[in-house]
């Protein structure tokens, strides 16, 4: 008799993992996540303890969910990593930075946990989403878009999003996951300012965004093409980057592609009072 020694109680410290899990068909086998991956996948605190996360592990809460497998992904800190090896259950960590690499970060979740086939499927169709877009936005102008994933300091979006801006049709204005001034990103003049806050869902303030960083008269602004994005649908490397390509479409292109939930667009900004009134659509 053969024996299956894929895992069967997993521990996931980071909400992509938890988000692939749930993709692939095996959410059944988690026993413990974090309180942001059950913000993102709500189904997974319906049965899974919930456990500090990849920057704050602590070995006591992982062993006591006697697991097989510990998934976390970056950013960790070394004491955590201790913590998480000290648990003594074999462990995978992830740190991607691009779509290739979440793609490899897919298909190893699912290889390791027995079921490769539908890895495979998940990323297929994930990669033939991303393609459908492209090939509508192909012939399209494009405009210069900025994206952020923190506010202060300004930290610029990851090299997967900015994959997706492309895709979306846009240009995509500086160095992903780099810090960048206030001053920098005016001189650029994008045409379109987006905003996806790690933690903060849509409630980023878009308003006082433009009058605290100067910005009012950045073309993006008159244009009232500043949008705030819900953060797992962006810094989630996870199959539901779908949702954030389809709100970068919608932001980016609403002339061919309908808003979506989860995208939130400022509709009136005055320079003479310095503030602004915000649409949520």
């Amino acid at each position: 008799m053969t024996r299956d020694h894929t895992p069967r109680r997993i521990v996931s410290l980071q909400p992509s993992a938890t988000v692939i899990l749930q993709a692939i068909g095996a959410l059944d086998r988690l026993v413990a996540c974090t309180k942001y991956c059950a913000d993102v996948c709500p189904e997974a605190a319906h049965t899974a303890a919930i456990v500090d996360d990849s920057w704050t592990a602590k070995q006591e809460q992982i062993a006591s969910t006697n697991p097989d497998l510990v998934i976390a992904a970056v950013p960790y800190q070394e004491k955590a990593v201790a913590e998480i090896l000290k648990a003594g259950a074999r462990f995978l960590g992830l740190a991607p930075k691009n779509l290739a690499d979440i793609y490899v970060d897919i298909a190893t979740i699912a290889g390791v946990i027995g079921l490769a086939d539908r890895g495979a499927q998940v990323i297929g169709s994930l990669q033939e989403e991303i393609e459908r877009v492209r090939l509508q936005t192909a012939q399209l102008l494009r405009p210069r878009v900025f994206c952020e994933e923190w506010g202060k300091p300004l930290i610029v979006s990851q090299a997967w999003v900015a994959e997706l801006v492309q895709a979306a049709g846009g240009e995509f204005v500086g160095t992903p996951g780099q810090h960048f001034d206030f001053a920098r990103i005016r001189d650029q003049d994008p045409e379109v300012l987006i905003a996806a806050w790690c933690g903060a869902g849509d409630r980023v303030p878009l308003e006082k965004i433009v009058r605290d960083r100067g910005w009012s008269e950045m073309r993006a602004v008159r244009g009232r093409r500043v949008f705030a994005i819900r953060d797992e649908f962006l810094n989630t490397p996870a199959p539901t980057l779908t949702l954030g390509l389809h709100a970068l479409a919608a932001a980016i292109h609403p002339e061919i592609f309908a808003t979506v939930s989860g995208l939130r667009q400022i509709s009136d900004v005055s320079p003479k009072s310095h503030t602004a009134r915000v649409t949520v659509v």
